[in-house]
């Protein structure tokens, strides 16, 4: 007797933005029985096989035509790796699919840094990439940098993958709020992408479906300028998944279209895949799948709890990869809002940071508030016991 199918529509659309000329976005669509990509004229609908389906998104960076390759080359490398190593075997192990998509990533990123390497006008080149495969009814992810994966069930959208940036460090350090990142003019300075270093760290996160579920990839041009709560009204809205997508490009680029946006949707049906219930996990959770497969769960870091005195940012910041040699390599100058770490941004960084540190844009954060008042108490307290002292002493 035949196991209940699972059934996906998918469509994937991209689009230059208002103020790109080039598109430095790839995605793609592929059937792990065959490993062939899928082409949209309009909605598809297919049922997986043993081996599964992919989803990708890539957002490049480093200029024009190097975004454009190592996004192109990310997608490439990766469907090449699963052809090899995953398509042409059995197919049914969780751990050995979720190994293969952390590995293929990390071969993806051995190649475009090796381009770079022997092709120095595109030193600095990368992308980011938001890897995700459906295996029986788990979708597994394999996440390098801040394009997104979020999931709708039952109306309500949440965010499965966690965006490897400056700014969500920063939020889980407790130095800043989420509603001061999002207006932070270092909102986009991601931590780590394919390519620029020769070693990366991959973030293997899982999720189980259930019937009716809605992914949804995109790149940081729908949601560095599309709030979360819209991009919720729009998938609950849209009668299918070409409208869903279209409708969310229209939205990025009503609000100025400052990059390329991408967006991948896939909705699971089929009576393989059980109803949803209120008690479902949804979110970013980690996957574990040994010794050799490192993960990046990103846990929050404690900082009401007393401690030694440490520079926090200085944590974040050594974990990142240093950014190109833009003195050196004009050409490699930011063309649009994704870019690496430079020394400007750490210096600033750290003066925005820094204790006592005038704030221009606004309050500052609730924890450097805290200490603030914690200090004023302090110095209030010890004038008072100085000027009683030295009351004492006069009536001495």
């Amino acid at each position: 007797m035949n196991e209940p199918n699972i059934v996906v529509h998918v469509y994937g659309v991209s689009d230059v933005g208002r103020t790109r000329e080039h598109n430095e976005d790839a995605f793609m669509v592929a059937d792990l029985d065959k490993a062939q990509p899928l082409t949209f004229p309009s909605e598809q609908t297919q049922v997986p096989g043993e081996h599964g389906t992919l989803f990708m998104v890539a957002d490049g960076m480093g200029g024009a035509a190097a975004g454009e390759i190592a996004s192109s080359m990310a997608v490439d490398v990766i469907l090449s790796e699963l052809r090899g190593k995953w398509s042409s075997g059995p197919g049914t192990d969780p751990k050995v699919f979720a190994v293969t998509l952390h590995d293929a990533t990390e071969v993806a990123n051995d190649r475009i840094h090796e381009y770079a390497s022997e092709h120095p006008e595109n030193r600095g080149m990368g992308t980011t990439a938001t890897v995700a495969g459906i295996l029986g009814d788990t979708l597994y992810i394999a996440q390098v940098g801040d394009s997104r994966a979020y999931l709708m069930r039952q109306g309500e959208v949440r965010q499965l993958t966690k965006d490897q940036s400056l700014m969500q460090r920063l939020i889980e350090a407790g130095e800043i709020t989420a509603e001061e990142a999002e207006v932070s003019e270092r909102r986009n300075i991601i931590l780590q992408a394919l390519g620029p270093e020769a070693a990366i760290k991959v973030d293997i996160t899982h999720q189980q479906l259930r019937r009716g579920d809605v992914l949804v990839l995109c790149s940081d041009g729908l949601s560095g300028v599309v709030r979360d709560h819209e991009i919720q009204r729009v998938a609950r809205e849209s009668s299918d998944l070409v409208t869903l997508c279209h409708q969310l490009i229209s939205l990025a680029n009503e609000s100025g279209g400052p990059d390329n946006i991408t967006v991948v949707a896939a909705r699971f049906e089929g009576e393989g895949l059980v109803l949803p219930t209120d008690g479902d996990a949804v979110g970013h959770q980690t996957f574990a799948v040994g010794e050799t497969t490192p993960v990046t769960p990103h846990p929050r870091l404690e900082v009401s709890a007393p401690t030694p005195p440490r520079d926090e940012l200085t944590e974040v910041l050594n974990a990142a990869p240093p950014a190109a040699d833009h003195a050196a390599f004009p050409s490699l100058q930011p063309t649009g809002v994704r870019r690496a770490l430079t020394p400007a941004d750490i210096d600033a960084a750290r003066a925005a940071l820094g204790a006592g540190a005038a704030e221009a844009n606004g309050p500052p954060p609730k924890g450097r508030k805290r200490r603030a008042a914690v200090l004023i108490v302090a110095v209030a307290a010890i004038v008072v016991l100085v000027y009683g002292l030295v009351t004492y002493l006069r009536t001495k």
